[in-house]
């Protein structure tokens, strides 16, 4: 590739029928003979292994103290090509004050089996976070179907919420006390 006293690297370009851009790629990747991150992936790789709970930022420093000048961005784009990006853990949240002075009721329906829709209702609460504030969800589920059959939207959690939720279930539903068997013949 060593040109002579009159031939210019826009010459060979030109000759070769290829752009300037090209020779000089060619040039540069002609020795490494792959990928010229390969050495720096291995590195971030068994940095990952010994601490698999770090992040893009302390893998980073981590390859600096070992010797290598790199950036974070080079890094952040190595480690997510490699799927090591570590995910998250968010905090749970409690939203369920147990320590109150209402009474606990006891569960009645855990050994109940069910058959067919309308035999259990459960019913929840729930909130939705907005932009600027909170609403609050009340809903009512038929425990066989899984289906919601009643619910309602407000912005605060009185008693109105679950009883509009209650009335809408009951609208759509006909709660019978007890159910007769489909097969049972109704005297």
């Amino acid at each position: 590739m060593k040109t002579g006293p009159g031939l210019t690297v826009e010459r060979m370009a030109e000759l070769a029928r290829i752009s300037r851009a090209s020779f000089y790629r060619f040039e540069k990747g002609a020795g490494s003979g792959g990928d010229a991150d390969m050495d720096l992936r291995d590195a971030i790789q068994r940095v990952a292994l010994e601490w698999p709970c770090c992040g893009r930022r302390r893998i980073t420093q981590e390859l600096h103290r070992r010797g290598w000048a790199v950036n974070w961005k080079r890094v952040y784009r190595l480690m997510r090509k490699d799927n090591l990006l570590c995910v998250r853990k968010r905090k749970f949240v409690v939203t369920t004050d147990s320590n109150h002075g209402n009474r606990i009721w006891p569960n009645l329906t855990a050994g109940m089996v069910l058959t067919d829709i309308d035999q259990l209702w459960r019913a929840d609460i729930t909130y939705i976070r907005l932009r600027e504030e909170f609403v609050f969800l009340a809903v009512v589920l038929d425990a066989y179907s899984r289906r919601v059959i009643g619910w309602a939207l407000g912005r605060t959690l009185e008693d109105e919420l679950t009883l509009s939720a209650l009335e809408m279930a009951l609208s759509r539903r006909v709660a019978e006390e007890h159910r007769q068997p489909k097969d049972v013949p109704q005297r």
